[in-house]
């Protein structure tokens, strides 16, 4: 049983012309012709015409594409693990360009109105998208996450390099305190996480002591936090965890304990 090229340009979804094309060039000649001289396709000729179709999804030229499936060393088998083999690499692709699609949704969702050479300055490779739905699943609907939404929708590049700078000089100071061996319930240490906690009310939202202690808490408790602290100086998210829980009972929020005077 064969198919008149109508009937093929409708399954395969593609014109009669290019169908018409396809002969004329040699890339699909039909398999039988009517009487009067109508294309009649083959179930050979629709197997033919699925792998010119996979290749052409794929980007190759038609010429390059006949060369393939009329090599005589290829056979059917062969030809479809390569094309598994490309629609696989071409599928991994995909995934990327959704997940930067996904990411610039986030981005105009949460409200960072940064072009993309500006997100490139103030962020380098990090994307704070796609930390969105763990962020939202453990805070979302609390004061402090909408109060960061709203901050955070009005920064403009400015503002992120300058939070940028402020929090990274930060970091160096209390890198530098950890490696000189200060102790961490000391006054410069406690000074350093009280400057940590500020830089958070400033820029994102209102960090009490006792948010400060959760913080501090899952700078050690998350593997991914401590990397970051681990990479500027060994034992620092230990060291900042204990600094913020000594700044805390020193201003007097001490889950009961006295603060301690200076």
């Amino acid at each position: 049983m064969s198919l008149s090229v109508g009937q093929v340009a409708r399954l395969a979804g593609v014109t009669v012309r290019t169908l018409h094309h396809y002969d004329e060039i040699g890339l699909l000649i039909p398999g039988e012709r009517t009487r009067a001289g109508y294309r009649r396709y083959t179930d050979e000729d629709l197997a033919r015409l699925q792998q010119i179709l996979l290749y052409r999804e794929l980007g190759f030229p038609l010429e390059e594409i006949a060369a393939i499936l009329d090599d005589p060393a290829a056979d059917e088998l062969s030809q479809l693990r390569r094309q598994h083999e490309l629609l696989t690499r071409e599928a991994g692709r995909l995934r990327e360009v959704i997940a930067a699609v996904e990411r610039a949704i986030e981005a105009r969702t949460r409200g960072i109105a940064l072009t993309p050479a500006e997100r490139l300055e103030v962020f380098g490779s990090f994307t704070p998208e796609e930390h969105e739905a763990e962020v939202e699943r453990r805070w979302g609907g609390g004061d402090a996450y909408e109060q960061s939404r709203r901050r955070v929708a009005a920064l403009t590049k400015a503002d992120w390099l300058e939070l940028k700078a402020e929090g990274e000089a930060i970091h160096r100071d209390l890198a530098a305190a950890c490696e000189a061996g200060l102790p961490a319930d000391g006054e410069a240490a406690m000074d350093l996480a009280e400057r940590h906690r500020g830089h958070i009310s400033r820029w994102f939202y209102t960090c009490t002591y006792e948010i400060h202690r959760g913080l501090g808490e899952l700078y050690v408790s998350d593997p991914r936090f401590t990397a970051v602290y681990e990479a500027l100086a060994p034992g620092l998210a230990a060291y900042l965890r204990a600094a913020i829980e000594a700044n805390a009972r020193r201003a007097g929020d001490g889950r009961g304990e006295r603060p301690l005077t200076r």
